[in-house]
């Protein structure tokens, strides 16, 4: 199959954390399509991990899988090692690793906002460097991290997450700033409201928030996981190769609007 030169990942290896299911594995297979070999990152379960290469495998992709937990440092070191030695040097990393407490923050123990500043924010930081300092020996590659919605907004009962993601998003722009000279770009994709299995029990019709992300999004529908592909294949090649410290929103228009008045 071949692709266009400016988009084209052939030969490239992508690490994408959290990438045994939903947006993560949508994305990484949008990058195995552009000719990248995937490397799936997880860390509850080896039979989730293998499950998931078998899938990008059956899809045509060439898929390897590493159990590590992105917050502990010891094992991203050990991992990135590993990798760089059995499948190659890694040239894109997409950060898509996180966790969500859906906890109003007056009820919200600090040990919980603590874990997911540290999982959302803190894995994001631990996960990069050793990818980093090797990029930046080499002088090149590619940096995606995943931000949210709620790197711009705030909703009910997601405080803890909605600061890692704006942490993200500035984490993100410093990365950017000092890396840039060393030939690597460091971005961001912040996904809209995705149909996913994680989703899907909200999915339904009549249930309040299906109607309200509807009629709040003016594409007037729930994104599909693929529709983050082009952005991730965008940012993982050559043509962003003067993109740097930007966000990318792909939420059907959700942020350029104030959403439709009561009487629409």
């Amino acid at each position: 199959m071949s692709h266009h030169p400016l988009f084209d990942l052939t030969g490239k290896v992508a690490l994408v954390t959290g990438a045994t299911h939903g947006i993560g594995m949508a994305m990484a297979k949008g990058l195995g399509s552009a000719g990248a070999t995937i490397v799936v990152n997880g860390h509850s379960s080896q039979e989730k991990i293998d499950k998931a290469v078998a899938e990008y495998e059956a899809d045509g992709y060439k898929a390897f899988g590493y159990k590590f937990d992105v917050t502990k440092e010891d094992q991203v070191i050990a991992a990135v090692d590993k990798i760089e030695k059995e499948v190659g040097p890694i040239d894109i990393l997409v950060n898509n690793a996180g966790i969500i407490k859906r906890v109003p923050m007056l009820d919200m123990p600090v040990e919980e906002f603590q874990q997911v500043i540290d999982t959302d924010l803190v894995g994001v930081f631990t996960m990069t460097r050793p990818v980093a300092r090797k990029m930046v020996e080499r002088k090149q590659g590619k940096i995606i991290n995943i931000c949210s919605m709620m790197s711009e907004l705030g909703r009910d009962s997601v405080g803890a997450y909605a600061a890692a993601k704006g942490g993200l998003k500035m984490l993100t722009r410093n990365m950017a700033t000092e890396w840039a000279r060393h030939n690597v770009q460091v971005n961001g994709i912040g996904p809209g409201y995705f149909a996913t299995s994680q989703t899907a029990p909200i999915r339904v019709e009549g249930n309040p928030l299906n109607e309200f992300i509807i009629s709040r999004t003016p594409a007037g529908k729930w994104g599909d996981p693929d529709d983050l592909q082009g952005a991730a294949v965008f940012l993982s090649s050559k043509a962003s190769n003067f993109v740097t410290g930007q966000i990318v929103y792909v939420d059907g228009g959700i942020l350029a609007t104030i959403g439709k008045p009561a009487n629409e």
